[in-house]
């Protein structure tokens, strides 16, 4: 029996390590899945749905082949919306998943404004919003005669993507996205895409048994080796010397089984059987009772309807507009605008800053660059700090223009002495354009920023003549011009608070009146404000206030009020004007960019300076 034993431990034991090898070689499954795709007629844009992308769990790693030589390939994503728009009017292949196949499909879309612009005609290329013609290597023909066709904008660089891959890295790439983003692939926008994309989702591999049925065969192989030896250890010792047996002892009789016969009644009979019947149902029928749960009394058992309060709808979130950009996106946006800033305040370049800077913050540096080319001792403005990033608001919205503002904490300075952080507002105009800054402020050392939405949500652009504040956003910057004018005499007075308000003692009224007061009286000095030419920009804050950028220009007028005298300009004025004294006058003008928190209308709280910047834009002299 013991080597039976053994025999079937050993086949057992071989079934099962053969079946946990096959398992990890013969039968193991696929480590990954994967779709591809080859486009044809060299188009120079390729976007893949997040569907297709999200055709399998997992991470998805995309791989692009057979660019146009000498071109880096360029693949970036973003919302798909965002994406679309960047495109405009530039065909492309889309690229969508196939269930039925299993691989990728590719269709070929011409926007409505390219078909519009070429009359339906696919074999003329679409125009392009932004770049300058440049030849392609997708030429085509007409009437016999090669025609090139108009490049298209270059994805790569763009402030709209929520990542960006280029060169090396962009050839394969692992991303993990939702189904409402898509990937754009493209080279430089003048030659083809990459023609070859592949697709490919991880697997889970794993095998459970495998190991199991290993240690389990082994385990059974060592249990069959065991008997094996002991079937073998037994069978030896039994083949030594017996002894013979005595005579065999007989047989004892069997006894005769027991028959009962008719004369005995197996069931009792009369009352006393009656008796133990009716004790017997009783027992039976409670025993029922018990086990159907009293399903005579139904009526008690049944629950009565009660009145459940109706669950309110939460808001659908489709509703909910997406913010303009995510933290780790402005991140890349801020540091590329650091990067260019720096460029552009390291070689004093206005062109330069036209990259990255618009309207008042483009203005100031401008004016900067130029007082510091002829005046060597003028301090430069602060420099915008990369990282980090202590505060982020940016607009929720899907459209175009899209404003975003950031709060940047400032490095210490050569002596080790704290600076105030950069506050800046970003503007993108158009799905083609980058964030250029409008306003570049330093926040005030007691500046109490007000509760703001999250970063993932995003705040509301109040509208310049909202009445829901304690003061419309396009009368900010004239009311408080008025204040620096006039001081606590001002109509709008009430309306600001002077705590921690650093520029109006300053510039204030208490300033001007100073200043005039040191005029000799061979001339006189006049002071008027308005606003300036930058937009007013708005966003809603939590308590149903705002935040407000706004822009205040002030002009100081230094007249000759006597023949034959003269008045000097100063070293700030004489580098703008290129006059150093003049015998009518000098007009120099200040930009002041302002940042405000405004309460809503009916509250008692003050509109609060949170910063500024300011400095001389222009001067002149007067005729």
């Amino acid at each position: 029996m013991r080597f039976v034993l053994a025999i079937v431990a050993f086949v057992v034991a071989a079934v099962m390590i053969v079946a946990g090898i096959a398992q990890r070689t013969v039968f193991a499954p696929p480590s990954r899945v994967e779709a591809a795709a080859t486009v044809s007629g060299d188009p120079r844009y390729l976007v893949i749905d997040g569907s297709a992308l999200n055709a399998h769990p997992g991470q998805q790693t995309l791989t692009v082949a057979d660019a146009p030589q000498g071109v880096k390939p360029v693949v970036a994503y973003g919302r798909t919306a965002d994406v679309k728009a960047w495109l405009g009017d530039q065909k492309y292949v889309a690229i969508r998943y196939q269930k039925a196949t299993g691989g990728l499909a590719t269709k070929s879309v011409t926007p409505k404004q390219a078909a519009s612009a070429s009359g339906n005609d696919s074999s003329k290329p679409a125009a392009s919003a932004t770049p300058t013609p440049a030849p392609s290597a997708t030429a085509g023909a007409t009437s016999g005669s090669a025609t090139t066709p108009t490049a298209g904008p270059n994805p790569a660089g763009s402030d709209l993507w929520l990542e960006e891959f280029d060169g090396q890295d962009a050839q394969v790439t692992r991303m993990n996205i939702p189904d409402d983003v898509s990937v754009i692939v493209a080279s430089d926008g003048q030659k083809a895409a990459p023609s070859r994309v592949t697709v490919t989702w991880p697997v889970d591999s794993s095998t459970p048994w495998a190991f199991p049925l290993i240690i389990g065969g082994l385990i059974l192989l060592v249990i069959g080796i065991a008997l094996y030896l002991w079937g073998l250890y037994t069978h030896r010792r039994s083949r030594g010397p017996r002894r013979k047996s005595g005579p065999k002892m007989p047989k004892l009789p069997k006894a005769p089984k027991y028959k009962p016969t008719a004369m005995i009644e197996t069931t009792p009979r009369g009352r006393r059987s009656t008796r133990r019947a009716r004790v017997i149902l009783p027992v039976a029928l409670a025993g029922a009772l018990a086990l159907t749960g009293c399903t005579a009394g139904t009526d008690a058992a049944t629950p009565s309807k009660t009145s459940t309060p109706l669950a309110t709808e939460a808001p659908d979130s489709a509703d909910q507009m997406p913010p303009a950009v995510t933290v780790p996106q402005l991140e890349r946006i801020v540091k590329r605008i650091s990067d260019s800033a720096t460029e552009a305040d390291s070689k004093a370049s206005a062109d330069l800053a036209k990259a990255r800077f618009t309207g008042p913050a483009l203005q100031l540096r401008q004016a900067n660059y130029a007082i510091r080319a002829k005046k060597t001792d003028e301090p430069a403005l602060p420099a915008i700090p990369a990282s980090p990033i202590v505060l982020s608001l940016p607009q929720a919205t899907d459209s175009w223009p899209r404003t975003v503002a950031a709060v940047i904490e400032s490095p210490k300075d050569a002596k080790g002495n704290a600076q105030a952080p950069i506050a800046l507002t970003m503007v993108q105009k158009s799905p083609r354009d980058n964030y250029q800054v409008e306003y570049a402020i330093s926040l005030e050392p007691k500046a109490k920023v007000p509760n703001l939405a999250p970063a993932s949500i995003g705040s509301a652009v109040v509208p310049p003549d909202s009445k829901l504040l304690a003061l419309a956003p396009e009368k900010v910057s004239a009311a408080y011009g008025d204040v620096l004018m006039n001081g606590d005499k001002s109509q709008y007075a009430n309306l600001f608070s002077a705590e921690g308000d650093t520029l109006r003692t300053q510039v204030g009224a208490d300033w001007k009146a100073k200043q005039k007061a040191a005029v000799p009286a061979t001339a006189s000095l006049a002071f008027t404000t308005g606003p300036g030419p930058g937009t007013d920009v708005a966003m809603a804050t939590n308590d149903s206030g705002a935040i407000v950028w706004t822009d205040l220009q002030e002009s100081q007028v230094l007249k000759v009020v006597e023949a034959g005298a003269e008045v000097s300009a100063g070293a700030t004025a004489a580098a703008l004007s290129g006059v150093a004294t003049s015998k009518t006058g000098i007009q120099s003008d200040f930009g002041y960019q302002l940042a405000f928190y405004v309460p809503p209308a009916g509250s008692d709280a003050k509109i609060t300076l949170l910063g500024f910047a300011q400095g001389m834009v222009s001067a002149k002299q007067i005729p």
